[in-house]
């Protein structure tokens, strides 16, 4: 008999953020139906699938790097190439290698695996649509994020903001949601998969739901969630207009929806938000979050803050650190300007140089890290549930509060992948050390 023939190596790499990472989980959930063997991004495969992100230079620089890596490892593999960068920069991929290649494009993705699999050998095929006309989530679904206890649930896709610095809408599209039918489907998918703990995420997350007909909202959908699929679950980044009374009343009534929010300001002087088309001000930020703290005492606030922007002078970053300085923030996500090309942003004059914003980053640093400190000192002597994650360096158990504080703890590994109750007992730089005290 003739010896059945090898399966076909695949390999996928893949940047940016959560929705990316929901979209490559999806990839290899349907790999795995197919007769293949998914290999690292490292080795030599038949197929590499890259996907890419560009919300910032140095993204699509990585991107870049990762396609040339691919093609350097095995040149006669099939290269598959999506993500943002490959929707906005087709011809930048193109400019960069001279073997054959696919670019398929956001509104593709759901076929993004029939296309990697093609046994078809051709100079260059493209999947690309105007993504900006898209009127639907392109359906994609997980099986299993392997290995982890948490899991991405994508509801929302696209975004209508059009901040100025910022090229999503023109690699996302506008913004689409996903029926809360198939949302509670995925979520169920999770929970029989053994996941304990899901982070609902999207491109603009508080806009979910307002495409349809009737409109309907971020808190209907958790509600749904939270009676058809009782797991845990965190919600992941809400633009500050979006937390509204009745989702801080649900997070404060529904131990399963966890007391985190991550929010991000972009800065803090109001002239800066005005010419990045950000629709509050620094006042408005500062009211949110003591809202926020008085409703809900012991939420891990996250914060994410742009240095550099066009026009950001010193009176104007002073104006974002004291406002930072001054709130109840647990920690900050501190990103320096990048300019992407298309943007509003990148056309304004008062560029500011690579070491001002480098200064500026440093100084935020301090800050966040001064913050987490001080989260994590006030939570010490209180006895919290961590959903257990993974052995630290094979010695001490980790994992997360339900308020997002990391902590490493002695354990057996027959409590991976459930809550237990741990009393928090000392801060060890950027973490916490502590003790189970019993099963959740």
């Amino acid at each position: 008999m003739p010896k059945p023939s090898p399966k076909k190596r695949v390999a996928l790499a893949t940047l940016g953020c959560k929705v990316n990472q929901f979209e490559s989980a999806a990839f290899l959930s349907t790999l795995a139906e197919r007769e293949v063997e998914v290999v690292e991004f490292a080795e030599s495969a038949e197929v590499y699938i890259v996907n890419t992100c560009a919300v910032t230079a140095r993204a699509a620089q990585e991107s870049r790097q990762l396609i040339r890596r691919a093609l350097k490892t095995n040149p006669e593999a099939r290269l598959v190439v999506t993500g943002c960068y490959a929707q906005i920069a087709a011809q930048e991929i193109l400019d960069i290698v001279d073997q054959p290649l696919c670019i398929v494009g956001n509104g593709y993705k759901d076929k993004l695996v029939e296309i990697a699999l093609n046994d078809s050998h051709c100079d260059l095929e493209m999947f690309m649509s105007d993504i900006g006309r898209r009127k639907e989530i392109c359906p994609l679904t997980v099986r299993q994020f392997s290995g982890r206890t948490r899991a991405s649930l994508k509801i929302q896709d696209g975004c209508n903001s059009f901040c100025s610095y910022c090229v999503v809408p023109f690699t996302r599209g506008r913004s689409r949601s996903l029926t809360p039918e198939l949302a509670v489907a995925q979520a169920r998918i999770y929970a029989a998969g053994g996941h304990r703990e899901i982070v609902i995420t999207g491109i603009h997350t508080g806009t979910y739901g307002h495409d349809f007909s009737p409109a309907t909202d971020l808190v209907a959908l958790l509600r749904r969630l939270l009676a058809e699929c009782p797991l845990r679950y965190r919600i992941s980044s809400l633009d500050p207009g979006e937390i509204t009374p009745e989702l801080l009343a649900l997070l404060a009534s529904e131990p399963l929806l966890l007391p985190h929010l991550h929010i991000p300001l972009q800065s803090g002087d109001d002239a800066i938000l005005a010419r990045m088309n950000r629709r509050y001000t620094g006042a408005a930020f500062g009211d949110l979050l003591r809202r926020i703290r008085a409703i809900l005492p012991e939420a891990a606030i996250g914060v994410d803050v742009m240095v550099g922007f066009p026009g950001e002078d010193e009176a104007a970053f002073r104006h974002t650190y004291e406002l930072l300085a001054g709130l109840p923030v647990t920690y900050l996500h501190i990103f320096p300007y990048s300019k992407r090309p298309g943007t509003m942003a990148a056309r304004m004059e008062g560029q500011v140089s690579k070491e001002v914003k480098a200064a500026r980053v440093a100084e935020l640093r301090e800050l966040d890290q001064r913050k987490r400190r001080e989260f994590y000192t006030a939570q010490l002597g209180k006895v919290l549930p961590v959903l257990v994650e993974r052995g630290h360096r094979g010695k001490l158990l980790t994992g997360f509060t339900d308020n997002y504080v990391p902590v490493r703890f002695a354990g057996s590994d027959a409590v991976m992948n459930s809550v237990v109750q741990v009393r928090l007992d000392e801060l060890a730089d950027d973490w916490v050390r502590g003790a189970v005290v019993a099963e959740a």
